[in-house]
C-alpha cells in the first residue's frame, strides 16, 4: 500500500503473563505505559477521500475513547482474551477495529520504548 497514515495512542495498565517459568519477570503482576499505533492505508490516490485523506485523523477519536474506557488503568488479564502479550493485544485490537476502519492495515503495541509487536494480516 503506497499511502499510509499512522496515529499513536497511549494508555497504562497492568498484566501478568501465564505459562512462564518461575522467576520470569513477566510472570509477576506488573504494569506498562503502553503505546498503540494504528496504521491505515490506501492502495492508490484514487482511494483517498475527496479531501485527499486515507482517513481523517479525527475519525480515530472513537478508538481513543474506547482505549481510555476499556484498557486505561485496567488489569488486562480481565479484558484481553488469552494471555495479554503485546502480540495477542495487537491481533485483538485489529480484530476489534477492522470493521470500523476498513483502511486498517496494521496495529502495533509497545510495552517499553525498545519493544514492539505488530500485526499485519
Amino acid at each position: 500500500m503506497p499511502l499510509r497514515i499512522t496515529k499513536k495512542f497511549e494508555f497504562s495498565a497492568s498484566h501478568q503473563l501465564t505459562g512462564l517459568h518461575d522467576g520470569h519477570q513477566c510472570a509477576r503482576l506488573h504494569g506498562h505505559n503502553y503505546v498503540v499505533e494504528l496504521e491505515l492505508s490506501a492502495a492508490t490516490v484514487d482511494d483517498l477521500t475527496p479531501t485527499g485523506f486515507v482517513r481523517d485523523y479525527g475519525d480515530l477519536s472513537t478508538f481513543k475513547t474506547w482505549l481510555d474506557k476499556t484498557l486505561d488503568h485496567q488489569h488486562l488479564n480481565d479484558i484481553v482474551p488469552g494471555n495479554p502479550t503485546a502480540e495477542n493485544m495487537a491481533v485483538w485490537m485489529f480484530d476489534q477495529w477492522a470493521a470500523e476502519y476498513p483502511e486498517l492495515t496494521a496495529t502495533r503495541v509497545s510495552e517499553t520504548p525498545k519493544t514492539w509487536a505488530e500485526y499485519r494480516p
